[in-house]
């Protein structure tokens, strides 16, 4: 059942910012022998907590649900592994410790390069299948979700981590208080944590809606960040800014108990938001208007397309791909199919909209008029990796932050 009111400090004054309906979990990507089958869908429905400002949506699904056995294998995804590596090294550099702890530690992308510098280190990662896939590369995983009993034992079994990574997850949890708790648990008394996630400050002027889906409870600005450290015995030490995932936050946390006082960045970033409104309904209020535009452009472009007799197919079956794909109503009549990288997905559709996901080779065979690019966050690395789609006069196309029909 949802929690009536805030899930960081329990006030029940709750904003609208964006209703997009009802959607189905966006990784429950279905089989062949599902299409005749009903799915269950949820609200989706984003609201802010005018006392702490933690934008959040309804946990009204369970992360034991969707996480048990996971679609998304962050290998797939060229630049976010060299992203990672460039992180690892940083921080080992840096910091020098003995041993590091990955919370979602997916299929090893990141500690496979703290594996190679020869430091000890030990990944968190509550989805089976993609657990596995890590202890296959030589990354040492423990299969199980992080809440204070779990740091607690881990702690207990390897000893404290002088560095706690959690990378795209900290958006994941409904218990955002009892998570933080077992970070807290899991990191030495003067060690650092590291969290990375989208910052809700560029999803607001990005108009990046799609990312708001049901695996996404919280949405943080530096702000409301640190109000959720505090619940956990954790500080903000320092800040980062990052390109990732469309505009991200690096979060640099230790215990209170060592953390004076936070960096100049720190306060720089917090005089954006307020700066931005973003503690203050006023700061919200234009986001739906701005949301629907998008869905209108998005539409009329795909319904003219066909109307012209041209073909569109989609690139990427990511999360947020499919909030955009169902807000906007879009079935295989506008976009014929879409592909993907990853061959977990190939030959299941799309949930909701029942789009058929191939291995990317068939847009070179099919050669299309359009191709919609939805992981857009990763629009470097893919309008390199699509670069042969020019050779046909194909085109690529970026649905946000406002639609863009690539030269």
């Amino acid at each position: 059942m949802p929690v009536k009111g805030c899930r960081l400090c329990g006030s029940s004054d709750l904003a609208s910012v964006v209703d997009l309906g009802a959607t189905p979990p966006c990784e429950l990507f279905l089989t062949q022998d599902q299409l005749d089958e009903p799915e269950t869908t949820y609200p989706l429905h984003l609201r802010v907590c005018t006392n702490c400002w933690l934008a959040q949506i309804p946990p009204l699904i369970r992360p034991v649900d969707t996480f048990t056995e996971y679609a998304y294998f962050s290998s797939y995804s060229t630049s976010w592994v060299e992203h990672a590596r460039r992180f690892a090294d940083s921080a080992l550099d840096r910091l020098a410790p003995g041993f590091v702890v990955e919370v979602a530690s997916n299929d090893g992308y990141l500690l496979q390069h703290v594996v190679a510098r020869g430091v000890r280190c030990l990944g968190v990662e509550p989805s089976a299948n993609v657990g596995q896939a890590a202890r296959d590369r030589g990354v040492p995983t423990h299969t199980a979700f992080l809440d204070p009993r779990t740091g607690a034992a881990i702690r207990a079994e390897h000893g404290p981590a002088d560095l706690v990574v959690a990378n795209n997850v900290y958006a994941h949890i409904p218990d955002v208080v009892g998570f933080t708790r077992g970070l807290r648990a899991l990191v030495a008394d003067d060690g650092w944590v590291s969290i990375e996630v989208q910052h809700l400050l560029t999803l607001m002027e990005l108009n990046q809606y799609d990312t708001i889906y049901h695996e996404h409870f919280q949405y943080y600005t530096v702000a409301s960040a640190m109000r959720a450290l505090a619940s956990g015995g954790l500080a903000l030490a320092d800040v980062e800014l990052l390109p990732t995932h469309g505009g991200s936050i690096r979060l640099w946390a230790r215990p209170a108990e060592v953390v004076s006082a936070p960096s100049r960045r720190v306060i720089d970033v917090l005089d954006r938001e307020k700066s931005a409104g973003l503690e203050e309904p006023g700061g919200y209020a234009q986001f739906g208007a701005r949301v629907a535009k998008v869905r209108r452009d998005l539409l009329r472009f795909l319904v003219d397309a066909a109307d012209e007799g041209k073909t569109v197919v989609g690139y990427g079956a990511p999360g947020k791909g499919n909030t955009l794909l169902n807000h906007c109503g879009i079935r295989s009549d506008l976009l014929a199919y879409t592909v993907d990288r990853n061959p977990y997905k190939h030959g299941r559709f799309t949930p909701g909209t029942r789009i058929p996901i191939l291995p990317p080779e068939r847009i070179a065979a099919d050669r299309p008029d359009y191709v919609l690019v939805l992981p857009w966050n990763l629009r470097a690395e893919l309008v390199e990796q699509l670069s042969y789609v020019r050779k046909w006069g194909g085109r690529l196309v970026f649905p946000i932050p406002s639609l863009e029909v690539a030269p």
